[in-house]
């Protein structure tokens, strides 16, 4: 078996809200850099989720970044973008793109089919070795289903993740990415969904 720090490991990461109030401020701001990259066509994707989601995607997108190991040629980090499949954190949107996004409902097939055709692509990609890394909830179905019937038992996810909300999740996310401490992962298929909530975790240092 592969040491640990040399295991191929990707990461698939579950889409912010791309609709509602955030969004249309988001668009629309003369003010904040990124709204003005997002009208110019130069907003990328991961910040603009980021942006949306805050601390929680900002800790996906940061730990992923942190412990993604593939092959040459085989994105490490992709994101479920409604409607584009799975993107990559760097592509850049417009205002407009954003707007199509958040037209798109997560449990239909304008969402699951361009999901299922870029999973598909990627595991050909990857190879048997890699591990695919959930970064997202596993008690819906509203994506899951389509990942498992792609990576099957392959599907992992951090095993703490289970009792804690987004929030927690994504501070937990920024610790280990802060410290290199890589979480333990376990299958997606036939987990426990729900648990007992674990303690707080205590507040982030801020880093000056």
């Amino acid at each position: 078996m592969l040491p640990h720090a040399t295991v191929p490991t990707l990461f698939l990461l579950s889409p912010a809200r791309c609709g509602g109030e955030r969004a249309r401020l988001l668009a629309t701001s003369l003010a904040a850099p990124l709204g003005q990259e997002l009208r110019a066509g130069r907003a990328p994707l991961g910040d603009v989720f980021a942006w949306l989601s805050a601390l929680y995607f900002r800790g996906k997108l940061t730990y992923a970044r942190a412990f993604a190991r593939t092959p040459a040629g085989v994105p490490g980090i992709g994101i479920m973008a409604p409607g584009l499949g799975l993107q990559s954190p760097d592509v850049r949107i417009d205002a407009a793109a954003l707007r199509a996004m958040g037209s798109v409902e997560v449990d239909s097939d304008a969402f699951t089919a361009p999901l299922r055709r870029d999973a598909a692509q990627l595991e050909r990609a990857a190879g048997d070795a890699a591990r695919v890394v959930l970064l997202g909830s596993i008690a819906s179905t509203k994506y899951v289903r389509t990942l498992l019937d792609v990576f099957g038992a392959r599907l992992l996810f951090p095993e703490t993740f289970v009792g804690r909300g987004d929030m927690s999740r994504g501070g937990l996310l920024l610790r280990a990415a802060r410290t290199g401490e890589e979480l333990a992962y376990v299958p997606v298929a036939g987990a426990t969904l729900h648990g007992p909530r674990p303690p707080r975790l205590p507040r982030l240092r801020r880093v000056k």
